[in-house]
């Protein structure tokens, strides 16, 4: 039976020594949700998304993928999930088609390299398909980290600032490929500090403020600015 939650977190807590990083999450993300998650720098949705794709071991609660437990099944959980963040797991020394060829085997893709071709073109790099990730900047890094995470097509995406060092075509070209992930029935979440940007086509809003959710709603209803303007655009000056 398939699970009916494509994500489902009880409790979840976090601590760093005596710092806590999350408070309690308990969430339930249904397959085919675009959630947009909101928070200040510190607020702790960043470390949520790290605990969801099993990099960082939570230290209280539990976190099912798709039915399967974090803790217990790490490696299945994982293949239902595309990350990415500020860090893009690439290695510099190869050029795209190699670091994707990598992926593909890491992830046992089959006859992967019409899959590679066409996500190098989605993201505009198949003329530097040969060139090393080394020499690319932020934006070419980000691109790259884009098709990285479409590869294996997730059933869970995971988003952290993903905006971030995009310039306006590649912007839309990551708009597009989430449209279509959306319509073709992925999970999706996703962070950002443009309120706007992530609302685009979120169908869910939640706000995370120091480390405990403050605000859970339709990502189409005008409540999700007033508790943005309470929790992080006022907030800052808290």
């Amino acid at each position: 039976m398939i699970a009916p939650f494509a994500l489902e977190s009880d409790d979840i807590r976090k601590t760093f020594g005596h710092f806590t990083a999350l408070g309690g999450i308990t969430l339930k993300i249904r397959r085919g949700e675009f959630l947009a998650l909101f928070g200040r720098n510190g607020a702790g949705k960043t470390t949520f998304l790290k605990v969801a794709a099993t990099l960082v071991r939570h230290t209280h609660g539990k976190l099912r993928i798709e039915g399967i437990d974090i803790r217990e099944e790490p490696e299945q959980a994982r293949r239902h999930i595309g990350f990415l963040s500020h860090n893009t797991y690439l290695y510099r020394d190869l050029n795209p088609l190699e670091n994707l060829q990598f992926f593909s085997r890491l992830y046992g893709i089959p006859n992967a390299a019409a899959r590679i071709r066409l996500l190098l073109d989605r993201v505009g790099l198949n003329s530097r398909a040969s060139d090393p990730v080394r020499a690319f900047s932020r934006g070419l890094h980000q691109r790259l980290g884009i098709a990285r995470v479409m590869l294996h097509d997730p059933s869970l995406i995971l988003l952290d600032e993903p905006y971030t060092g995009l310039d306006a075509n590649a912007v839309d070209t990551l708009n597009q490929m989430l449209d279509e992930a959306a319509a073709a029935g992925k999970t999706i979440i996703l962070t950002t500090h443009d309120l706007d940007q992530g609302l685009r086509a979120a169908t869910r809003a939640v706000i995370i403020d120091r480390g405990k959710i403050v605000f859970d709603g339709d990502a189409k209803d005008q409540a999700i600015r007033k508790a943005y303007e309470t929790y992080i655009r006022v907030g800052v000056s808290r």
